[in-house]
């Protein structure tokens, strides 16, 4: 699912009112009766207390045609207007006219000096927050703030509109107290980038994207910046296999990593790479893992350095597709020396992580080194050390975009919505869940990525459907082992079924099932 800047979306609204010969107005009504629709499906009829609370720009448009709609069918609805400037839009004004005549009970104006003392929402009413759009540009003043606050306050369910009021769309948050904290979020046409980044995405709750009918071709031909992940984006991606395939076609992965009381490590990586289809894997360690390695992994092959206790000198004759470094690997400086050495002869692509990033970050003229389009998988913190210090979540975006330019790499930010960079293309993922922070979890991505690359698929192919993987053999996990038991050897373990997934049809609810029969 393509996600659209916000110059995108005004540019979608333009196009549609022009090709499908509708105003901005009838746009707005569409827009306002899929909002009502949603919430009408849902209650069906619930005098459940609504309280409507409508800007003056378009945003506040969407929420008076909801207003108008939820009246006529009955509900209980008070509707306020959050009026503290003069700047109102057409649309809202021709809405606010069609509500008043649609009904007796007329907005209630709240003026900057109002003090909301006399507004009463209870614990089990329904707030919906209508009052800025994705336009807002600058933080809303005090007053609003205050509203905002009620909202929090009453710890009555909070519908957003779009998006939550006061969240910007293209920046970071200035006063968390400004911003509505939303149960539920119904976005149009599509989610936008804030509702995945760890510092906004508390305020979104749960999301729906609803369909208000923006321009088809607009849809399907505008490139942009941002992409959402999940199986219908993965499912094109995967390579089935021929009847006559061996074991050859596809690939061989080395797991260059692990030093004394981390061969662990390599364990994971290279058992997630056999697991993910690669056709061959082979383990470079340092000799005190040859024993339990050889013994944990039958199907895995090892070479070993020359030194007990850590890499020192990597030298090997076979010829790998891809290797996946750095898992286990230590930080000493013999092994960041013999590294260096490695990086300026291999011809082999990459998947760097762990303790290999931290070397590279130790030494950064060796990111020169790396071939084009090596993939990079940091944690935050492992992050923080190869790219620098950010102060907001949009500014790490930016820098990650340009760290990724400058060396031709492709970077995945690990997180709850793990996002690959490519350049200037971001790819947030959908697939996973808490259980993953977990000890080795990210050894099991770098040996999934790996395994991909080894049976022909791109480093950014690989990357994507890694991800999307990764998440999902833990979400199939979950359902035996909860979030707190969940540990990396289970993810491995149903990376199967997370190929087998994505063939499976949705399941049908009851009522359709009953229906057909």
């Amino acid at each position: 699912m393509k996600l659209f800047s916000k110059a995108q979306i005004y540019e979608g609204d333009k196009l549609t009112t022009e090709r499908q010969n509708i105003s901005s107005t009838d746009l707005m009504e569409r827009a306002g009766t899929q909002i009502f629709n949603w919430m009408h499906m849902r209650m069906q009829g619930a005098q459940v207390p609504i309280h409507v609370f409508c800007g003056i720009g378009n945003n506040g448009g969407d929420g008076l045609v909801l207003a108008r709609h939820l009246i006529t069918h009955g509900y209980n609805v008070v509707t306020y207007i959050v009026n503290c400037s003069d700047k109102r839009s057409k649309d809202f004004l021709i809405n606010y006219d069609r509500i008043k005549s649609a009904s007796k009970k007329w907005p209630i104006m709240l003026s900057c000096k109002e003090d909301f003392t006399e507004i009463e929402i209870g614990v089990d009413d329904i707030i919906v927050d209508a009052i800025f759009g994705i336009g807002l540009n600058r933080p809303p003043n005090d007053w609003v703030a205050k509203l905002f606050q009620k909202f929090k306050a009453s710890k009555a369910f909070t519908l957003s509109i779009d998006i939550p009021s006061g969240l910007y769309t293209d920046k970071a948050v200035e006063d968390e107290n400004a911003v509505v904290s939303a149960g539920y979020t119904l976005s149009f046409q599509s989610p936008k980038l804030v509702f995945f980044l760890p510092e906004t995405e508390h305020y979104i709750g749960q999301w729906e994207a609803l369909d208000i009918g923006i321009d088809r071709d607009y849809l399907m031909q505008t490139e942009t910046e941002v992409e959402l992940i999940s199986k219908h984006e993965v499912l094109p991606i995967y390579k089935p296999r021929r009847k006559f395939a061996h074991k050859g076609d596809f690939g061989h992965v080395l797991i260059l990593g692990g030093s004394y009381g981390k061969i662990g490590a390599v364990n994971l990586a290279s058992r997630s790479a056999l697991s993910a289809g690669a056709g061959l894997v082979t383990a470079y360690i340092p000799k005190c893992g040859y024993h339990s390695l050889q013994t944990a992994i039958p199907e895995v092959m090892v070479v070993t350095d020359e030194n007990e206790t850590h890499i020192s000198n990597i030298n090997f004759e076979i010829e790998p597709t891809v290797i996946g470094l750095g898992v286990g690997l230590g930080t000493s400086a013999e092994t960041a020396k013999t590294l260096e050495a490695f990086l300026k002869k291999n011809k082999a692509s990459l998947v760097i992580d762990a303790d290999g990033l931290n070397i590279l970050s130790q030494k950064k003229t060796l990111l020169k080194l790396l071939p084009e389009q090596t993939i990079l998988t940091p944690h935050p913190k492992e992050l923080e050390r190869l790219i620098g210090k950010w102060s907001n979540d949009f500014e790490k975006l930016e820098k990650v975009k340009a760290f990724s330019e400058k060396y031709n790499v492709i970077i995945l930010i690990k997180g709850a919505h793990s996002i690959t960079v490519n350049k200037n293309k971001l790819y947030v993922n959908t697939t996973g869940n808490p259980g993953m922070a977990t000890a080795g979890s990210g050894d099991v991505l770098t040996g999934i990525i790996s395994g991909l690359i080894a049976q022909g698929y791109t480093a950014l192919e690989a990357s994507i459907f890694g991800v999307y993987l990764h998440g999902k053999s833990a979400d199939i996990s979950l359902e035996d082992y909860g979030y707190q038991s969940l540990i990396a050897s289970h993810i491995i373990e149903t990376i199967g079924e997370a190929y087998i997934d994505l063939f499976k049809q949705p399941e049908q609810p009851k009522e359709e099932a009953q229906q057909e029969k």
